[in-house]
């Protein structure tokens, strides 16, 4: 049996904001709060063989050349309860770019089809007690950030449950060239280099 990862892509929350975001989130009892960096989702998780991630690579890179720097802001909270146990910053500017981003990078050779409607958004809380939630979403509710997105990210879960990033797309970057097979060193009549 072929061994598969699982992996996602997702805009990454800077700094300050992103550790506040995540030390909340385990104030509120979540037990995956340090393990899940703060973000918005573009791909969610999905599993992978390890045969098909470098052509997804190389059309995160196309992807992400082909994006432009835009504008992100978050503020206040909303919930997908009673669906989902889930409690959310929402995003107040960006939703539309990082809608047609995750369109993109789920139409190349990684296909996933989506539990729900996509709707970008950070989540604060998830599958805790319902007045944790309750607790998380009012405490929130007045939370603002703002920043400019300038590219995402591609994540792989560990064993542990941990997400750790596999590496970085900068929006605008070329992507990389195809690789120069290796030439070996070349003598000529007159003698050693």
């Amino acid at each position: 049996m072929e061994t598969t990862t699982t992996i996602g892509v997702s805009l990454a929350v800077p700094e300050p904001y992103g550790r506040l975001l995540q030390q909340r989130r385990a104030g509120f009892g979540d037990p995956a709060a340090y393990a899940i960096p703060t973000h918005v989702t573009l791909l969610p998780p999905t599993e992978v063989r390890p045969a098909e991630l470098p052509p997804f690579r190389r059309h995160l890179a196309r992807v992400a050349a082909e994006g432009r720097p835009f504008a992100m802001r978050l503020h206040g909270t909303d919930t997908f309860r009673p669906l989902s146990p889930v409690v959310y910053v929402r995003l107040a500017e960006g939703a539309a770019d990082c809608a047609d981003l995750q369109e993109r990078l789920r139409s190349g050779p990684v296909e996933r089809e989506l539990q729900f409607p996509y709707h970008p958004h950070v989540t604060v809380a998830h599958a805790i007690p319902e007045p944790a939630l309750d607790r998380a979403q009012r405490e929130l509710a007045d939370f603002a950030a703002a920043w400019t997105a300038t590219g995402f990210a591609l994540y792989e879960q560990g064993g542990d449950g941990v997400w750790r990033k596999m590496r970085e797309f900068p929006f605008g970057a070329e992507p990389p060239s195809p690789a120069v097979p290796h030439q070996g060193a070349v003598r000529t009549a007159a003698g050693p280099f």
